[in-house]
């Protein structure tokens, strides 16, 4: 069980304007601003949850993750992670946790991909069989087979990515955070990637936190999620929640030949090229069947499809909302 109750981070910033003039007097004189970057974040989050964390680029989710991964120490507030506080009981912690950060490397860069994980193995302390057996099972599940004498800077991005979910999962974690595990991969290596954290959670029932701006990521994988903005939580609840609040609106694409359609009440235009109109309509006003019947009497149809609202709408929708 994972329980954050009212926590604080802020950030001293040193700031100056440009101009040589002006970073010679830096050196002697300087200027600092107090940033927020957490304000009151509570949530709870149980046990084999997978729970996607999202928000826009310096909303506070890294600052989260590395206070329940206790690298970083809030300034007041609780963080109780079964039963620890994580920047108090750092060593006990991370023997329960693993941690992908998908920017940052765990491996060594020189050194074949086996040798990593056995420098993991020593500094983790983990039993050779278990080792053994959690290195076969991450091996086959990942695909790891022709990477693991290869040094970690001949790999691709992906076949990287692979490598870092492997090694923060050799020691049996109950819990994982992942930090934008899927940047920069191919379609290929995301579905990789997505299917073995399914089966992860699935066969080990470890519990998931997932941060990322990949909204199919989202959808793939976690059933609740948590937005923050600010520093501040927003919102807490399911994937299906979210889809209902913004599943009001539907989009037509339409495209004909002949005389431009008019645009009637329960009806947006949102993009407007010859002979193609996309079109956001609100049911609650018009339903889509005499929307298409009001469209086709006045001019050709030649083609038209009607659609929801997408996961990245839905969360640009949100962001607008709380204007963060």
């Amino acid at each position: 069980m994972i329980t954050l109750e009212k926590i604080n981070k802020t950030f001293r910033v040193a700031k100056r304007q440009a101009g040589f003039g002006r970073a010679v007097k830096a050196l002697f004189s300087r200027e600092y601003e107090t940033v927020q970057a957490l304000s009151d974040v509570s949530f709870t989050i149980r046990d084999g949850e997978m729970v996607g964390y999202i928000g826009p680029n310096g909303a506070g989710k890294s600052t989260t993750i590395k206070i329940m991964c206790g690298i970083l120490t809030p300034d007041s507030g609780s963080c109780d992670i079964d039963g620890r506080t994580p920047w108090r009981e750092r060593v006990a912690h991370v023997r329960e946790i693993g941690v992908v950060f998908g920017q940052r490397s765990q491996l060594w860069w020189d050194v074949p991909i086996i040798d990593s994980f056995e420098l993991i193995r020593d500094i983790y302390k983990v039993d050779e069989k278990v080792f053994k057996n959690n290195l076969s099972e991450l091996t086959e599940l990942l695909g790891l087979q022709e990477l693991l004498k290869t040094p970690t800077r001949t790999l691709s991005l992906g076949q990287r990515m692979r490598c870092e979910i492997a090694a923060s999962l050799l020691h049996d974690p109950k819990i994982l955070f992942l930090d934008e595990p899927t940047i920069g991969l191919d379609a290929v290596s995301k579905i990789a990637v997505r299917r073995f954290i399914k089966k992860l959670n699935a066969k080990r029932g470890t519990t998931v936190i997932l941060t990322t701006h990949d909204m199919q990521d989202i959808e793939a994988l976690t059933e609740r999620i948590l937005l923050i903005g600010k520093g501040r939580i927003l919102l807490d609840g399911s994937l299906e929640e979210l889809k209902k609040r913004s599943s009001e609106r539907k989009t037509l694409i339409v495209e004909y030949n002949g005389e431009t359609p008019e645009i009637c009440e329960g009806m947006a235009l949102a993009e407007a090229k010859e002979g193609r109109l996309i079109i956001s309509l609100d049911p609650a006003v018009l339903s889509v069947s005499n929307a298409v019947a009001r469209l086709t009497a006045q001019t050709e149809i030649t083609d038209i499809s009607v659609s929801g609202v997408t996961s990245e709408e839905m969360v640009a929708a949100l962001y607008r909302e709380y204007s963060i």
